[in-house]
C-alpha cells in the first residue's frame, strides 16, 4: 500500500519529495496535475513511483466524473478534504488488489494522452499551416 498524507494545498508552499495536487472547485474537481492549483489538494508521497501509480488512478477517477457525485455548493461546486479522503482512501486500496488490472489500464491511458498530443500538435501545424496560406 502506498504511504501518503493529503492536505490542502497552501500558496506559495514548497513540497519536498513526491507530490500531486487534485483540483477542489468547480466542475473539474478531482484533476490531478503535476503543478500546484490554486484551489487544490496535495498528495505528498515518499516514493516517486507511488506518486506515479497514484496520479493515474486520480487521472481516471477525474475522467469518470467519479467526485460529481461529492460536489456541495449552489454557484461554485466544491469537493470537501474529508470526503476526498475516504473515497480516496478506498479505491487506493481497491486499486492495490486489482494492480496488475489497473497497470495495464494506466499503459493504455499513458498511449491515450500520447496520442492526444499528437492530434494536438497535428491540428495546431494545420492551424499554421491554414494561415500561411491564407496570407500569401
Amino acid at each position: 500500500m502506498p504511504n501518503f498524507i493529503i492536505k490542502t494545498h497552501q500558496k506559495d508552499t514548497i513540497y519536498k519529495g513526491n507530490q500531486i495536487f487534485i483540483l477542489n472547485k468547480g466542475m473539474n474537481s478531482g484533476k490531478p496535475q503535476k503543478e500546484p492549483f490554486t484551489n487544490s489538494f496535495v498528495i505528498i508521497f515518499t516514493d516517486e513511483k507511488d506518486a506515479e501509480t497514484i496520479y493515474w488512478l486520480a487521472y481516471s477517477l477525474w475522467k469518470s466524473k467519479f467526485w460529481h457525485q461529492f460536489l456541495i455548493g449552489s454557484v461554485i461546486t466544491f469537493l470537501r478534504i474529508k470526503d476526498f479522503k475516504k473515497d480516496f482512501d478506498s479505491k487506493v486500496s481497491t486499486m492495490m488488489q486489482e494492480q496488475e488490472l489497473h497497470n495495464k489500464q494506466v499503459q493504455a491511458l499513458r498511449l491515450l494522452e500520447q496520442k492526444e498530443d499528437q492530434l494536438h500538435q497535428n491540428i495546431l501545424l494545420i492551424n499554421e499551416m491554414r494561415r500561411a496560406i491564407l496570407k500569401s
